[in-house]
Formats: C-alpha cells, structure tokens, sequence
C-alpha cells in the first residue's frame, strides 16, 4: 500500500492511529510519502522525540523535500543509500528522503519524485548574519525587520538557497525520465508545474524556474497522478493533478 499526504512542517501528529487508522492494516512494505515541507529543522530533543515516534510507526516514511528544511542537516548529517531504485537520505532506519530527479520502484510503481519550491515569504528579502560585521548588528537589523511587519527569513537559519533545484539537478531529472521512457505512474513534488498552479491561484503565485521546469515534465511525461503540496489546501485540478495538505489518501 502507498498512501500520500501534504506538509507536515515538523508536526507528525496526523499519522497517530486515531487520525490514521489504516496503519492497523500496514507494514514496513507500506508507505506514506509527504509532499514536501516534512519538517526537519532542529537537531533537538523535540524534534527526536517525534522522529522516534514516526520510525516506530508500521509503516515506512517517505518524504520529498520542500522549501522549508534544513538543507545544510539534510544534505550533510545523513546517510545517503540505494533505496528502491533511486537514491535516499536515510534519515531513520523507517524514514528516507526521497532525494531529487529519480523514480522509484514501489509496490510495483513508479514513482518519480522531485522536491524543491520557491518560498513565497520572503517579498522583503533574505537577511545574512555575513554580511554584519558582529551579531549585535545582525540582531539589531532583525529585530527592525520583524518590528516592521516585513516578510523576510534569514540565510542558513530559516532559508536556504538549496530549496531551489540545480540545472544539473533539473538535467538529471530529465534524463531519469528518458531512461524510463518518459513513463511513469506517479510524480511527486512539492510545487506543481505553472499551468496547474495558473488554474488555483488566481495569480497569486508567480512563475519560477521550478515551476516553469514542471512544465516540461508535464509536457514530456506520461503518468497516472501528480501529487503535490505546498499550497496548504485538498484539491483534484483536471483529474490528473492532486493538491493534499491534511488528506491522507491511498494511492496504490
């Protein structure tokens, strides 16, 4: 079985048996895929008391990254290993990172993933404690900014340029799907390509290199359903094309 749902920001609560009680039924060869913005931020007790909890869980975690995780921890302090045909940070023995631009063998699907987004609270800018000459200047300039209303995060604190895909990650991405011959079951994302997102938003979210790359993806790829997340509501756009945030749904 393989079911999907949205962000989940850190807070796993919504797979505990009472909100999800289809674990009952699930193993290990199950799984639960998150859109993006999973949540791994603070190397903190919190944060391992609750990714003990999940890995406890029946079922396997599986997570495509979004625009809210720490990349420096995600692409540095854990394990990368072969995973189901691709490649995956192994962040628990039951919780993997679907990491970019493969497809996936499971349960007998494919499944391409490919995480990423562009932030869209940061319309005043990105603040870099390098660029202060000591930490009483950056602090002073953070309080200004926060005291001002302004829509800003900060740089390797709470924003990391990684959220954004490569071109060469974006080429590899490409070339998985030629080696597949352009066919696969399921694509999973955290943004969805620009045409889909022009149909919801009424022009609240603009084009960006991501999305303008799922574009082509869309054009190019066959596939069954496009789950994705990040636009924190449950929609169906043209059938094919699947917004989840709290839904837990079984997709295979």
């Amino acid at each position: 079985m393989i079911y999907c749902t949205g962000d989940t920001h850190g807070d796993w609560t919504k797979f505990s048996t009472k909100i999800f009680p289809e674990q009952k039924e699930m193993s290990r060869d199950d799984f639960v895929i998150v859109c993006g913005d999973f949540g791994l931020w603070n190397d903190n007790n919190e944060e391992n008391y609750w990714l003990k909890w999940l890995n406890d869980k029946p079922f396997t975690t599986l997570f495509v990254d979004g625009n809210h995780e720490n990349y420096t921890r995600l692409n540095s302090e854990f394990e990368t290993v072969d995973f189901h045909g691709g490649k995956a940070h192994k962040i628990r023995d039951n919780i993997y990172h679907l990491m970019r631009g493969y497809v996936f063998d499971i349960c007998d699907k494919k499944i391409f993933a490919f995480g990423g987004a562009k932030s869209h609270d940061i319309n005043d800018g990105i603040l870099d404690p390098a660029d202060f000459k000591t930490e009483r200047e950056f602090n002073e300039e953070y309080k200004r900014w926060s005291k001002a209303n302004k829509m800003f995060r900060v740089n390797n604190i709470s924003w990391w340029k990684e959220e954004m895909p490569t071109e060469e990650e974006m080429r590899f991405g490409l070339n998985t799907l030629a080696e597949h011959n352009y066919e696969v079951d399921f694509i999973i994302t955290h943004c969805a390509p620009q045409q889909v997102v022009a149909m919801f938003s009424g022009g609240c979210y603009k084009s960006d290199e991501l999305t303008e790359y799922f574009d082509i993806v869309n054009e190019k790829v066959k596939f069954k359903k496009w789950f994705f997340g990040h636009y924190h509501d449950n929609k169906q756009i043209m059938c094919d094309f699947i917004m989840l945030y709290e839904q837990i749904i079984r997709i295979a």
